[in-house]
Formats: C-alpha cells, structure tokens, sequence
C-alpha cells in the first residue's frame, strides 16, 4: 500500500461533516472501551441480556437498510477508483467534491436499538456456535484460540472451513466442517492479485467460481448435521471473516447474531486507508473513510448475483436491488485481531467496534520436535528462520538460492519452512540450512535468533511474542497496517541479500 507522507494539499471537510457521510456505530451513545477477546464476544452474542437498557434516540439502518449508488455517483467512483495489475484499488481524489460524496442522503434511515447492558458471557447458557472462517492456515488458527476459549466456556462450537485444514481443527478438539473453495487456489490468487479484486479478466470467472463454493456451502454449515458423528446441529450466534461473504445473508435467514472478526481494518475510519487501497493523492480522514465504501462497493459489485442467487434459491431471502450494498456492517459488532499497542484502536470506532488483542493457539505445549532438529539446533549457533506460511512464492528456486547465499555470505545458519510455497529446494546439502515442512511458531521461534516472513498477522505475532528480530518481505497488502507499527521492517523479496 503507498502510504501518503505529510499534510494533504486537499482540503477536508470538518469531522461534523465527515460523520454525515458514514452513518455507522461510531456515532453510537457513550464510548465502551474494552481489548478482552471475552467481552468482545460477550457483548455480541448475548441474545437476551436480563439487565439491558435500550436506547431509543439512536437512528441507524436496520437490518435490511440498502445504500442505493445513484448513477450520477457512479461515475464519480469510476473517476477516482481503479483495480490495478495487483488486485488493489488505485482511489485518486481529484478535488474536495470527489473526497466528500454525499452519500447520506441514500441512506433508508430505520430505529437502531442499542443494548447497553449485559450479562455474564460465562455464565449464559450453553448456545452451538458456527465459526465461518475462508482463507489459509495463518486465517484458521487464531479463530481455533476463540473455538477453544468457547468450549471451556461450555459453548458447542463447529469450525466450518475448506477441507485441507480438517485435520488441524479435529487435532484441536475442535467440530469441524467443510466449506466450499480451495484454499490453495485462494493463496495463489491472492500473492498473484495482492487483494481480493481480480486484476485480469482470464481471472475473474475462476475467483467468481472459488466465492460461489464458498457461499453456496454457508448455510449448510450453520445447520446441517456433523458429518462425521452425526449429531444434529442448530446454531445459536455466527462468528466469520470477511472474506466468508455469505455469512451476514446466513445470518438475517436464520436470524441469529453475528460477530465478525478480521487481522486487518475492514471498519471505515478516518485514521488510515482500506488496506487493500492505495491512496495517489493524500485526502486526509474524509478521504480514508471513502476508501473503505469504495473497495467494499468493488467488492460487491463483483459478486451481487451470486450473493442475490445465494439468498432467492438457498435462503428464500429478498435479493439485494442491482445498484445496492448492504449496510448491515454497520450494525455487525467487529473485532480486530491484532495488539493494541502495535495499532490502537481508532478514536472514530465506536463500542460495537473492538480490538481484541493477538489470539493465540497454543501448539508448542503438546509438540516433540523430531530428534533430527533438536541435534542439528545444539550444533550451533541460533539459525535465523525464513518462511512464508501458505502463501505461495514466485520463482521458489531463485529465492530459496538467493537465501543460501546470503546465509553463507554472512556465516549464519538458516532454518527454511518450506510451506506452499515450494521453498527448499537445494542443488545439493548445506550443513547451514535446515529444511522443514511445518513446525509450531511459538516453539520454533523461541529457538532463533531472527524471523523473515511474509508479513501475515499470525507470523508477525508469533514473532513478537519470542522476542526476535522479525524482517517482513512484502507479499500483499493486507498487513501493512500491522507491520508498519511492529518491530520489524518490511522490504521486497527482490532486495534479499
């Protein structure tokens, strides 16, 4: 992402002004701070709190509100936004009118009840809770934290994700169920694209085809039975991603809470840009919050039939008019997976707006490394560790080759995970270079003396947390947000040496 340095030449509307264009939670009566993973949920999905007071002067859109795009509009967003050769969207704010759209006045206004009080989340009765989780490894692990803290909690819960990560979620004594999509295809889309936005058009038919698997196996997963015992299962509250898609039209159907979380901002505000957008001309807070309207709306404009197709035929819900996006976000409690004190809360997110904190998966508790490791790390000095998750790599030979020889160069030792990515491929043995396949961070990590990777939030996390010096090479866009805050320094692929 291009970050903007310094002053914006453009002049910006006051923060009055600004909150007239995003009718969202930030607006809401009284400012309820909380960074504990349990209150988060606690306030999103008690259903029935027995000493609430409801709040009645708060308008919002409800449920079912739409933001209609007025052609006019329309050819506003086509000026300032572009999908680049990498997936991200280009927003150039050519004057003060283009940054501060009037997008308020399509708004359908209904009465928003506020519930301020709550009860005890670890007192309530049990509920069965599905976790919709679409993305790689680095996506599925710390929502397997937040499955386990729920189940001691006494809370069924089922971990509905692509099928190469079973697996992993039985191994966490976790119910697991398949969705749609291949997780591999997803990872090679996104190194390739840098985004969730196709670049090409030879590309879209395939990502379009990767989302309707997805989506079309969403409803299926909040109420089928399990597939491997049998058990019936009725869901009682939603937790998801973003990239899910499906889940807010699950929700509505079955009118069940929903609760999304994210590693990267997905909420609009006025302190830093959507992180899948690059920003040509800094347009200060009006500008950074459009940002986030815009890449949505793109999003969206991509996969409305397939979302309308989704709720008329699986869901029997009214479809979403051709030039309409849901403002039910707004209304959806989020929470940020990610510390506090690397990336605060902004002071525009209201109380249904949260971070949360790094959720981490305990794995080194229950792990014996092989004997082959334990002997090859005694034998020397801390090796410095290069992975990628399972993100795939372009050129995996040139880059595994460029690795060895900047180890050797400098007399250091090297641990190589060789992931998706196709890392690791050697020429011939080098008694300085370890090669593994998959090995708990929060182990591994405790036995280097540095960390290069990918720059995903788990990674970073995991990094920061063993106390080493963590170097990202960016790959994507999507954790610069993260990064730029961390103790490490993001570079390119290219500049390892």
């Amino acid at each position: 992402m291009d970050e903007p340095n310094g002053a914006s030449s453009i002049s910006s509307p006051s923060p009055v002004e600004i909150d007239r264009y995003f009718d969202s939670s930030e607006r809401l009566p009284g400012e309820i701070v909380s960074t504990e993973l349990s209150r988060s949920l606690e306030n999103a999905l008690n259903l029935h709190p027995s000493n609430s007071v409801t709040n009645e002067n708060t308008t919002h859109p409800g449920p079912k509100c739409h933001v209609n795009i007025s052609d006019e509009k329309q050819k506003v967003l086509s000026r300032i936004a572009t999908i680049k050769h990498d997936g991200t969207v280009l927003l150039d704010f050519l004057d003060n009118e283009d940054a501060t759209i009037h997008f308020e006045d399509d708004y359908t206004q209904a009465p928003y009840l506020e519930r301020i009080g709550t009860v005890d989340f670890q007192h309530r009765p049990p509920m069965q809770i599905v976790i919709l989780i679409v993305g790689t490894r680095g996506d599925v692990q710390p929502f397997l934290a937040i499955a386990k803290r729920l189940k001691e909690l006494r809370h069924r819960v089922r971990l509905a994700t692509h099928a190469n990560f079973e697996q992993f979620v039985l191994d966490a004594g976790v119910e697991f169920y398949p969705l749609g999509g291949d997780p591999k295809v997803l990872a090679e889309y996104m190194v390739k694209n840098k985004g969730f936005l196709p670049s090409h058009p030879s590309e879209v038919q395939n990502q379009r085809n990767q989302i309707k698997d997805i989506v079309f196996s969403m409803h299926s997963a909040c109420t089928k039975r399990d597939p491997v015992t049998g058990a019936p299962f009725k869901v009682d509250a939603i937790i998801a991603n973003p990239p899910a898609y499906g889940h807010e039209h699950v929700a509505e159907a079955l009118n069940v809470p929903l609760h999304v979380f994210f590693t990267m901002p997905w909420t609009p505000t006025g302190e830093f840009a959507h992180p899948l957008s690059r920003i040509k001309h800094p347009p200060g807070a009006a500008g950074y919050k459009l940002s986030y309207y815009v890449v949505d709306l793109m999003i969206w404009l991509g996969i409305r039939d397939i979302i309308n197709d989704f709720r008329k035929t699986d869901l029997k819900l009214e479809s979403i008019g051709f030039n309409t996006v849901s403002e039910n976000a707004l209304n959806t409690p989020h929470g940020y997976i990610w510390s506090p004190s690397l990336v605060p809360k902004p002071k525009d997110w209201g109380p249904k707006v949260d971070v949360v904190g790094f959720c981490f998966l305990d794995l080194a508790s229950n792990y014996t490394p092989p004997e082959e490791l334990v002997k090859w790390l005694e034998a020397g000095e801390k090796p410095i560790y290069f992975g990628f998750g399972s993100l795939p790599v372009e050129e995996p030979e040139k880059l595994t080759e460029t690795i060895v020889e900047a180890l050797e160069a400098r007399g250091q030792r090297g641990i190589i995970n060789k992931g998706w990515g196709g890392l690791g491929k050697l020429e011939r043995p080098r008694d300085f270079v370890y090669l593994l396949d998959n090995v708990p961070h929060d182990w591994l990590f405790l036995q280097c003396k540095a960390v290069v990777h990918h720059g995903g939030a788990g990674t970073t996390a995991a990094g920061l947390k063993a106390a080493v010096l963590s170097l990202s090479l960016s790959h994507t866009h999507t954790d610069t947000h993260v990064r730029m805050h961390a103790a490490c320094t993001p570079t390119n692929t290219a500049e390892l040496s």
